[in-house]
């Protein structure tokens, strides 16, 4: 029985070992800043060549799908004429603005609710309300109140990000440690020490959190905008040129749009950690199965 038992727990003993045995060079060499970086570059230049060479052989039809080669070359043509960099500096004015102004905004008003209970509640039906509205339907109304300019774009990116930040930062706020407050106030702290003291601290993670979600809806925003009425963006650039059936140049402007909205995400993240250092993700001890 024993030595049965004996017998059974050594594979196991091997297999908890196997677990706990530290990845190869190879593995700890592609999970680093630098080897994921290869290997996303190498699964994006793959993708690309496999849709080349489906152009080329026939098994799709660059009238509907675009190739490589053309969307290169189109790129190439509207960097010289510049054209590219216009209508991206647009987009991306708009999208930065509209951020700023609906992001600060919608905090304020939604840290503003946490001082009445009563004005919270009683607006609460109305945020629910607007916020069950696709923002996308505002469009023709602020395009027909702010005109087919540049105002009207940020006002669609504000309309956008601010219910969203007001929400957040209402929830962090609703969320915020009421032990603290109630010592705070047993203490005789006034309202607005708390506030600062307490509210806008344990709020700051998640309104920082928000902006992630904020950007990408202040280029949509700004987009969707310049699809309605524009000269200009990046918006105006896809929408003619999808009238046109110009696939091509349409792959162009959503690839900038990606490679802005990269960007932008990656400066926030940038700015949380310089913001907020102890919320930093450290995987270093992490299990690896």
């Amino acid at each position: 029985m024993t030595s049965h038992v004996l017998k059974n727990s050594v594979p196991a003993k091997r297999a908890a070992g196997s677990l706990r045995r530290k990845p190869g060079a190879v593995a700890r060499a592609a999970d680093t800043m630098v080897g994921r970086g290869l290997i996303q570059m190498i699964a994006v230049a793959a993708f690309f060549a496999a849709w080349e060479v489906a152009v080329r052989a026939g098994w799709l039809t660059e009238f509907l799908v675009g190739a490589p080669s053309g969307i290169w070359r189109v790129f190439l043509g509207s960097m010289r004429d510049g054209s590219l960099p216009v209508d991206t500096w647009y987009t991306l004015i708009e999208a930065i603005l509209g951020f700023v102004i609906g992001t600060a905004l919608g905090s304020l008003a939604g840290l503003g609710l946490w001082y009445s209970v009563f004005v919270a509640r009683l607006v609460e039906p109305f945020i629910v309300a607007i916020n069950s509205v696709p923002k996308i339907a505002l469009a023709p109304i602020i395009i027909l109140w702010f005109g087919t300019g540049f105002v009207s774009k940020v006002a669609l990116a504000v309309s956008l990000t601010a219910l969203v930040a007001l929400i957040a930062a209402y929830q962090a706020a609703r969320d915020a440690d009421s032990d603290l407050q109630a010592l705070l106030a047993s203490m005789g702290a006034t309202k607005n020490r708390i506030f600062r003291s307490v509210i806008v601290p344990s709020t700051l993670p998640a309104i920082i959190g928000m902006f992630r979600i904020n950007i990408g809806f202040a280029l949509v925003g700004a987009v969707v905008g310049e699809f309605i009425s524009s000269q200009r963006g990046l918006g105006h650039l896809i929408y003619t040129a999808s009238s046109l059936y110009d696939l091509n140049t349409v792959w162009v402007g959503l690839f900038v749009l990606m490679f802005v909205g990269f960007v932008l995400y990656h400066l926030i993240d940038f700015a949380e950690r310089r913001i907020l250092p102890w919320r930093q993700v450290n995987t270093a001890g992490q299990v690896q199965v």
